[in-house]
């Protein structure tokens, strides 16, 4: 009875029959693959982070918390809701008094860091207070006092000008001019950021638009004090005043806001991907897992019937799982490794990384893609060697003639009750509108995926009767296919099941990028109704709109200060934060609507002012807001107001979800110059002073160009689901069919014939796949796309041609390359 020893079975199985096993290994390997990487995104997510340069010699820095915080809910099931602010959030600067006086600490000194213009030249201005901590320092000249300006030689090499001269600046209080009362070097916190200019610390605040408030507080140790003891004596100093200290990388946060924004990047793409990938891989795996089992049913039949007990058949199971899932989890690492760093890399490529931060490879994400690859084959293998273990002998041995005609009664009703389910929040979907629909077709999408991965072989062997129609008039071999395909369910069910869900979550997520970008860039052209349009990389002159509207034959003249908000929407203990770009007008209602179409749905578009907005129908859906009610905001800067909602429009998907008055918003953002100048009437050539001038539709194409750099993503995501969706269960389910195979040959069937039919089953399995997909994504972007634009889903014939074509391409792939090999040496 030793060879009956669990492990020894094991064993010897994945030794004599690795056929059987082939498919498992690349399922599991697979799906190590695909979560490592996503394991990695997000640890980097987690633990993203870049030195400090600005404030290298401050090891303590003095900051706002650079979130918004909603509570939501009541008693035990209240929680904060977190934003990330669209701009930086200012510190009071007076707070550096109480900081300077903490036990070790030398001295605190305020940050300024605000925009300057001089004519077309960007200047990075700057408190001189922060030559302290910066390094910068005086060539010639004196330090400035107000009304003065100390540059540094690019910026007085541009300005030709010199100590004592006086050049004209624009900055968020206006034009002035300065004299330079100084030349000052760069130190090594200024020497990536171009010309600079020093201002007076008293004069620094009001020129950066902000009175009293700080960009940081840095705060610069005495001989031998011990930072972790600085630190905390800051934070007694300033607890209650809601500013956050910071040591060590944090302080690298604090100078680049990029570092949020990629933590929010990696983390969602990790989290949210991850997550699908994960679904899709483990229902794979699974399914490739219990396939196995089901396919060596003979096996155990004959292992039962000399004397094996159920126990030790069962054991038998974990063991080649154990023997089979942490080698396919290591193997699946390494490449899991090599996909996050081109992942990463394509990150950075688009800026929503910063060049700092770098891919943090630990132990953590790969050990959790070995272990979920084990715990998944163990389950899947427990629950399909359950009954070979627990039926009798002889019934084993039927039932390993003849598969079963029904899947369990367990697995029937979980299956029904997952399709129950994804139709209720189809209807659900269908009735909501905005991130409640998109909300309710996510659940859609897995619901309907949980039910055919449960109801798999029913679903298949309907799928084979219906095209077996087709085929049985399609000759022999097809007719062949369609006989093997209805009598091998189970089979055909774990062939088709990731077809369906790559082709499901592929085509969702794709098509819901279209679809917005069509609505959007549509929204764009229509809405745009000036006739220039007029741009500036450094932001528009402080006088932009002025000259624009005394330029000869000009109707109206509109600033756009482009910026974004945090709008509270949801209902009740469900709500979020939610970031949407609210421009800041610099006219009336009125003269936008000269130069812009919003398609306004009710209210009155002229009334928007102070305390008062115009918002985007999907949004005001999401916010449950109507013309009259208070609307809950964030400001850039993360000052909380609730402005009443004046009026309701449509085109907010391609414009703006919100429009504000530009006084609003002018001392809430860091630039204070306008992005945008929408002109009706006059000549181009008399605005190009003003910056680069183009017309409406040129400048919808930069827009929407824009907008599809963003595509990657979705496409990338679509890619690496679809590159794994049938290639290990279609594999396997030739390679373990050499005796079937053989069979054929024994009673005269060509080879040719032999690879006709299983070509005819990969062609089957395909469309079941793509039909069965497609109707689940048909059914998940209807409510979603409908709920977020108003429109139906747009669905590029090419595009969805490509995907289509690429599943039976790897279908008759997989089977055709496999099958070579199991026919190779047989006679015939």
């Amino acid at each position: 009875m030793r060879s009956l020893a669990p492990n020894g079975l094991a064993r010897a199985a994945v030794r004599f029959r690795p056929a059987s096993f082939a498919g498992t290994f690349v399922a599991l390997m697979m799906a190590a693959l695909i979560v490592s990487a996503c394991g990695i995104l997000l640890e980097t997510g987690a633990r993203a982070s870049v030195p400090a340069e600005r404030y290298a010699k401050a090891p303590v820095v003095v900051a706002a918390d650079q979130y918004a915080r909603l509570v939501v809910g009541s008693g035990d099931s209240r929680y904060e809701a977190a934003g990330l602010l669209p701009d930086t959030a200012r510190v009071d600067a007076a707070l550096a008094r109480r900081a300077a006086r903490v036990p070790g600490a030398e001295a605190a000194v305020p940050d300024f860091t605000f925009p300057v213009r001089r004519g077309d030249t960007a200047l990075t201005g700057h408190g001189w207070g922060s030559h302290a901590f910066t390094g910068a320092a005086l060539t010639s000249g004196a330090a400035p006092r107000t009304g003065e300006v100390v540059l540094d030689a690019a910026a007085a090499r541009a300005a030709k000008a010199a100590v004592g001269d006086t050049v004209t600046l624009d900055t968020a209080a206006g034009r002035a001019g300065f004299r330079v009362s100084g030349l000052a070097k760069a130190g090594p916190g200024d020497a990536a950021e171009g010309a600079s200019g020093w201002f007076a610390d008293a004069q620094s605040p009001a020129l950066a638009g902000h009175p009293g408030k700080a960009n940081a507080i840095a705060v610069l140790a005495g001989h031998g004090a011990d930072t972790d003891a600085l630190a905390a004596g800051v934070r007694k100093a300033l607890a209650g005043s809601g500013a956050k200290v910071h040591t060590g990388d944090g302080r690298g946060a604090v100078e680049d806001r990029g570092v949020g924004y990629a933590r929010e990047t990696l983390t969602g793409l990790g989290g949210s991907f991850g997550g699908i990938a994960a679904m899709v891989a483990v229902f794979t795996a699974s399914g490739t897992v219990a396939l196995s089992v089901a396919q060596r049913a003979r096996e155990f039949a004959l292992l039962r019937a000399v004397g094996a007990t159920p126990r030790q058949i069962r054991r038998a199971v974990a063991a080649e799982a154990l023997l089979v899932a942490p080698l396919a989890g290591l193997v699946g690492c390494l490449p899991g490794i090599g996909l996050a760093h081109w992942w990463f890399g394509q990150l950075k490529n688009r800026g929503a990384v910063p060049g700092l931060v770098h891919l943090h490879v630990s132990w953590i994400p790969l050990v959790v893609a070995v272990g979920m690859g084990l715990l998944t084959a163990l389950a899947a293998g427990w629950a399909a060697g359950r009954r070979p273990a627990r039926i009798k002998p002889g019934q084993a041995l039927t039932e390993a003639s003849v598969e079963r005609l029904r899947p369990g009664v367990i697995r029937t009703v979980l299956g029904l009750g997952a399709l129950v389910g994804g139709g209720f929040l189809t209807v659900l979907a269908a009735g909501s509108a905005g991130e409640d629909a998109a909300n309710a077709a996510l659940g859609v999408v897995m619901l309907f995926m949980l039910a055919v991965a449960l109801l798999g072989p029913l679903v298949a062997r309907l799928c084979a009767a219906l095209f077996g129609l087709v085929l049985r008039g399609l000759g022999a071999a097809a007719s062949l296919a369609a006989a093997n395909s209805r009598t091998n369910a189970r089979r055909l069910a774990s062939a088709i099941t990731p077809i369906v869900l790559a082709m499901a979550f592929a085509s969702t997520l794709v098509f819901l990028h279209t679809s917005e970008s069509r609505v959007a860039a549509e929204q764009l052209r229509a809405g745009v109704t000036a006739d220039h349009v007029v741009t500036h990389p450094a932001g528009l002159p402080a006088e932009a709109v002025d000259r624009a509207a005394r330029t000869p034959g000009v109707e109206a003249a509109v600033g756009l200060l482009d910026t974004q908000v945090l709008v509270s929407v949801g209902s009740g203990g469900d709500r979020w934060l939610q970031g949407s770009a609210a421009p800041g007008i610099s006219g009336s209602g009125a003269q936008l609507a000269k130069v812009q179409d919003l398609d306004v749905r009710s209210g009155d578009l002229d009334r928007v002012g102070e305390g008062r907005v115009a918002v985007d129908q999907t949004l005001a859906t999401s916010a449950k807001a109507e013309v009259g009610d208070k609307l809950t905001m964030y400001l850039p800067d993360g000052t909380r107001t609730s402005p009443e909602v004046v009026a309701v429009y449509g085109r907010g998907l391609g414009l703006a979800a919100v429009t504000m008055d530009r006084a609003s918003l002018a001392a809430h953002v860091t630039s204070g110059f306008d992005s945008t100048l929408l002109v009706r009437g006059g000549e181009a050539t008399a605005l190009a002073p003003l910056g680069r001038v183009t017309d409406a539709s040129g400048y919808a194409v930069e827009q929407t160009t824009d907008r599809e750099l963003n595509a990657w993503a979705n496409y990338t995501m679509a890619a690496v689901l679809g590159g794994f969706a049938a290639v290990n269960t279609l594999v396997m389910t030739v390679l373990d069919r050499r005796r079937e195979l053989g069979m054929l040959r024994l009673v005269g069937a060509t080879r040719r014939q032999a690879m006709d039919m299983l070509r005819w089953e990969g062609l089957l399995v395909a469309v079941a796949g793509i039909v069965l997909g497609t109707a689940i994504a048909a059914v998940t972007l209807i409510p979603m796309v409908r709920g977020l634009t108003g429109e139906a889903p747009y669905i590029p014939p090419l595009v969805y041609g490509s995907f289509a074509a690429a599943a039976v391409g790897l279908a008759l792939l997989a089977v055709t390359l496999p099958a070579r090999a199991a026919l190779r040496g047989r006679k015939g």
